[in-house]
């Protein structure tokens, strides 16, 4: 798959991966960003992520924690709130049915050779 197709696509579900990566523990920018890496998605820059941290931030969804660093400056910790678990919840079964359906029609496909 091509960077161009990968970072598409990514902007369309990076909202979604962050609310999921955040039900599981807070964390800072970098933090978001390797554990994005460590499952497979390509070095998320700091012009698409953190626009999408804000956005879900004034959606209500996240909340924000400046918390001192023993190796640097102070870090910017993400957190959900109450109703970014229910949107987790709500998402992740939105994401399925949606998935469902791409699944539907791509295993049908016939690709030549």
């Amino acid at each position: 798959m091509t960077a161009t197709l990968r970072q598409q696509w990514l902007h369309g579900f990076l909202d979604v991966c962050l609310l999921c990566l955040l039900a599981e523990d807070r964390d800072y920018g970098l933090g978001l960003t390797q554990r994005l890496v460590d499952a497979g998605f390509d070095e998320i820059p700091g012009g698409t992520l953190y626009p999408s941290l804000l956005r879900l931030e004034k959606q209500g969804l996240v909340q924000t924690d400046w918390v001192k660093s023993t190796t640097g400056p102070r870090r910017k910790y993400y957190e959900l709130t109450p109703a970014g678990r229910v949107a987790v919840a709500e998402r992740i079964a939105s994401w399925r049915e949606f998935r469902g359906s791409i699944d539907s029609v791509t295993e049908r496909a016939v690709i030549a050779p």
